[in-house]
């Protein structure tokens, strides 16, 4: 297959920026849709679009034809019903307006460990086995991830393109004002702290401090993305995806204080959540930026506390099982304190942290 052209969905993401980057290495022509599809990685085509729009959809994506399509996007709701209704849509909608799209040959949806762990609503009140398993039953709650994976299986199912499902752990990797990248996160907090003499101290819970966990580098997720849309044995398959290793937080933690050039304090033995502790952040942020001559970008763009908060603060032990993918011939690994020091070298090349 020489002729791979991809249509991203939410390529200002973190997902969507290094799925982008992992193709156009590879040789794809890359579309990739936003609201504001910018900035995007040197080499994308941009289309501006709002999903929840089918007519605006319909048009922005008119002769594209793609012979691949990846939805790495969503808007999160107050409720996980309005969660499933305006993800559901959003992604009925992209399908909808490929339709027909006589190129296409395999989508791909982005969702994440909430399949096992619940909505935000009951978050982690059901106590999964570890590690986390592709073939373990849905949860008995309302979840978004179950109406798109349901609203995929019927588009293709119906127009005759494979799918894929993928699954990642707490994301690390380049992304500018994206919810849900931790490491950018856990670099901003780093510098308030250096800034403001307060102490580097693992802001979560007793038990993710000392259990096994593990993480998704974004460039992993990229090379599975990659790898699924063009392996006939990944075909109408969900998958795990997570860098390979594992680790605990009360080691990893001193890791990431020495790569941010803090000391870690002694951990309380209880949470002290980030929302709390950054709630002056936007009145000392201006004064880093200055001193430092970093890119002037909002805290509240960079960070996202409560997210971190939610990954953190968990109350069970998290990890994910590889062995479907490895059996299916994925084999690619990333070393996690590697994938945190090789953001922030890249965050300090770019002048966003000091």
């Amino acid at each position: 297959m020489t002729d791979k052209r991809a249509l991203i969905a939410g390529i200002t993401g973190i997902s969507g920026g290094n799925l982008a980057e992992r193709l156009l290495a590879d040789g794809w022509t890359v579309h990739g849709l936003a609201r504001r599809p910018a900035p995007v990685p040197a080499g994308v085509r941009p289309v501006a679009a709002d999903l929840l729009d089918p007519v605006a959809t319909k048009a922005a994506v008119a002769g594209l034809d793609p012979t691949h399509m990846f939805f790495t996007t969503w808007a999160r709701q107050a409720t996980e019903a309005e969660n499933c209704r305006v993800n559901g849509a959003m992604l009925s909608n992209l399908l909808a307006a490929l339709d027909p799209a006589p190129g296409l040959r395999h989508v791909a949806l982005v969702t994440g460990l909430k399949h096992y762990l619940g909505p935000f609503e009951a978050y982690a009140k059901a106590k999964p086995e570890t590690p986390f398993r592709e073939d373990q039953p849905r949860l008995p709650y309302q979840n978004f991830y179950y109406t798109q994976e349901d609203i995929l299986f019927e588009a293709a199912a119906r127009r005759g393109f494979s799918w894929s499902v993928h699954r990642p752990h707490t994301l690390i990797g380049w992304a500018l004002g994206n919810a849900m990248n931790m490491g950018v996160t856990l670099a901003c907090y780093a510098a308030i702290c250096r800034e403001t003499g307060r102490p580097f101290v693992f802001p979560g819970s007793p038990e993710q401090y000392e259990a096994v966990t593990d993480i998704t580098d974004a460039r992993i997720l990229a090379s599975q993305l990659a790898w699924a849309a063009t392996t006939p044995a990944a075909r109408n398959e969900a998958f795990n995806i997570v860098n390979g290793d594992v680790f605990r937080w009360r080691r990893l933690w001193t890791v990431i204080a020495a790569a941010l050039g803090v000391e870690p304090a002694p951990y309380p033995g209880q949470p002290t959540p980030l929302e709390q502790q950054m709630a002056d952040a936007a009145q000392i942020w201006p004064r880093i930026v200055a001193r430092h001559g970093l890119v002037d970008h909002p805290i509240d763009y960079l960070a996202s506390w409560w997210h971190t908060d939610a990954d953190l603060g968990r109350k069970l032990e998290t990890f994910t099982s590889m062995n479907k993918s490895r059996r299916l011939g994925f084999m690619d690994f990333q070393d996690t304190e590697q994938s945190f020091t090789d953001l922030f070298a890249r965050l300090r090349a770019a002048r966003i942290i000091p």
